[in-house]
């Protein structure tokens, strides 16, 4: 039985739910997705625990964690790919209206490591400076619908 069989095509996006950056910033691609092509997930879900197992991935508060948003295309399936820092950024770009599908492909020209410093900067410091909630945030009921 796949886990994730309710999402069709969308891509699955898993969080830091606790991360005041990481909400901040699914709530941005909330407010975008006009197609709905995104479901949400935050990382410490049980739901999520095995997908993150299979690529050696841990929930974002464990010493292992990937530190950076992750996006899943088919979860569950033999056609499972998995997308971390800016691969995933442009990756979520590319479902978003034209406009961001533009500036996701003018992304991807830039070479992956230099992509990548961001993530690198950010990561370590997205509690400081943004904060972290106790427990990850309810969504509103207009929101509910986009979260697993």
């Amino acid at each position: 039985m796949r886990i994730f069989a309710d999402l069709g095509a969308r891509l699955l996006v898993i969080y830091d739910g606790r991360c005041g950056f990481c909400n901040r910033t699914v709530r941005w691609f909330l407010r975008r997705d006009r197609h709905d092509r995104l479901r949400f997930i935050p990382s410490e879900s049980p739901r999520v625990a095995d997908l993150l197992a299979r690529h050696s991935l841990a929930a974002f508060d464990s010493p292992a964690s990937p530190d950076t948003v992750v996006v899943v295309r088919n979860p569950g399936t033999p056609a499972e790919q998995i997308y971390l820092r800016s691969d995933a950024a442009a990756a979520l770009l590319a479902e978003l209206p034209q406009q961001w599908q533009f500036l996701g492909g003018l992304f991807r020209l830039i070479p992956r490591p230099i992509r990548d410093l961001g993530y690198r900067f950010i990561a370590p410091i997205r509690y400081r400076v943004w904060g972290r909630y106790d427990t990850c945030p309810i969504p509103t009921p207009a929101e509910r619908a986009h979260f697993l």
